[in-house]
């Protein structure tokens, strides 16, 4: 007993951050089922039982939860393992297998174990915020971060199975067939890709009916329009946490469009990717998963507090992959981060300065723009290819 004790005392740092977040997620669980389960989690519950019975999923059902389902149809069958159990089980699931697919996404990234610690560390406080919300987003971020690793190490089949997985059911993930360009063997991602599409696309049929599956991706795509314009609405502060929300913020108008915008953000996420010369470098192409990682937080309407988990990580993968991770210009968007983005919108900030500032314009999305646009600038004229860059890379990524 006393040898046990020991070993469990000796647990490196890293390990012990796997235990913290294992433990947040389970504090976040007791308190909700003992004080009140989420809205996210009874949606999401049910999602798999109106699949099953046919039942519209995006229609309204007040007795049930309020709010509306965003989700893809698939995600209805996704969410069974959560929703056959009892409520009590099936949070419990819920909340550990957002943990874990975080956590075991992290795990595989070419970085030390050192790197990996403080890159939990710094990104715990907005981890909390998602799963205190049982939100899907950490397994979102670890979607996306999994598919660019298979790619980077050619199992395509498997890399395309979770892109198309994830964008089916949140659309965020599609932004993973840009790894293609990084693909060893294109023509397999893109049949892989195809494959993994009808397959996946059809398998709600197994507990539910080939016209309502049908009907429901077309319902789905309704909703995200009519989501899309609710977003707009400036009574709307929990949402629209973006570039174009916080336009729209400053101007005090709805009536500011996304297209300029999201034309911007595909043209600066994609300009990079033509420096083909760029792609032997490792730490190139893991920073094109940093601004994806963001970009599709901080360009999406539908982006809310808890959807920055996703971006946050980016961001602070980006930062790590640095020889030198604590830079004054780092050390200032650190605080910010931790500041802004992961207390901004809690009760650990002050009401008036919370409601008045932080959320009135949007600030939450403030600190990972700025990332965004210094970790664009650098895909875009940085020379990842010189000795120094090279050499700094064999020491910083760990490549197996």
């Amino acid at each position: 007993m006393q040898t046990d004790k020991k070993t469990f005392l000796k647990l490196t740092g890293y390990q012990w951050t796997w235990i913290l977040y294992i433990a947040v997620a389970v504090f976040s669980w007791q308190i909700k089922y003992l004080r009140h389960i989420d809205n996210n989690y009874l949606i999401f519950r049910e999602a798999f039982y109106h699949l099953k019975g046919q039942l519209n999923m995006y229609a309204a059902y007040p007795k049930q939860y309020y709010d509306f389902y965003y989700y893809g149809p698939l995600f209805g069958l996704f969410v069974a393992p959560f929703a056959l159990p009892s409520a009590l089980i099936g949070l419990f699931l819920w909340e550990v297998a957002g943990a874990v697919a975080l956590l075991a996404a992290i795990n595989i990234l070419p970085l030390s174990e050192k790197r990996k610690t403080i890159l939990l560390l710094l990104c715990a406080i907005e981890f909390s915020n998602a799963v205190f919300s049982m939100q899907f987003n950490p397994m979102i971020a670890a979607i996306i971060i999994v598919s660019f690793i298979l790619v980077e190490r050619g199992k395509d089949a498997w890399a395309t199975f979770f892109i198309v997985l994830g964008a089916l059911m949140k659309l965020y993930p599609i932004v993973g067939l840009t790894f293609i360009l990084f693909s060893k063997n294109k023509p397999k991602f893109l049949v892989w890709a195809a494959v993994w599409f009808v397959i996946l696309l059809i398998v709600p049929v197994a507990i539910s009916s080939p016209t309502f599956v049908i009907n429901s991706y077309h319902q789905w795509f309704a909703a995200l329009n009519f989501k899309n314009e609710l977003n707009h609405q400036l009574a709307t502060r929990s949402q629209d946490i973006c570039i174009m929300g916080v336009v729209r913020d400053f101007a005090q108008t709805p009536n500011v469009p996304d297209l300029p915008f999201l034309i911007f953000g595909a043209v600066v996420f994609v300009l990079p990717l033509l420096r083909f010369s760029q792609y032997k470098s490792y730490k190139f192409r893991l920073q094109i998963l940093a601004t994806a990682l963001i970009m599709v937080v901080i360009f999406s309407t539908g982006a809310e507090s808890p959807t920055y988990i996703i971006a946050v990580v980016g961001v602070f993968l980006w930062m790590l992959m640095q020889e030198k991770s604590f830079t004054r210009v780092n050390i200032v968007l650190i605080v910010l981060l931790l500041v802004i983005t992961g207390l901004g919108l809690t009760d650990a900030m002050p009401q008036p300065f919370r409601g008045e500032i932080i959320g009135k314009y949007g600030m939450k999305a403030w600190p990972c723009i700025i990332a965004w646009f210094i970790i664009s600038y650098e895909l875009l004229f940085k020379d990842f290819m010189t000795p120094a860059s090279l050499d700094a890379e064999k020491k910083i990524l760990v490549i197996d």
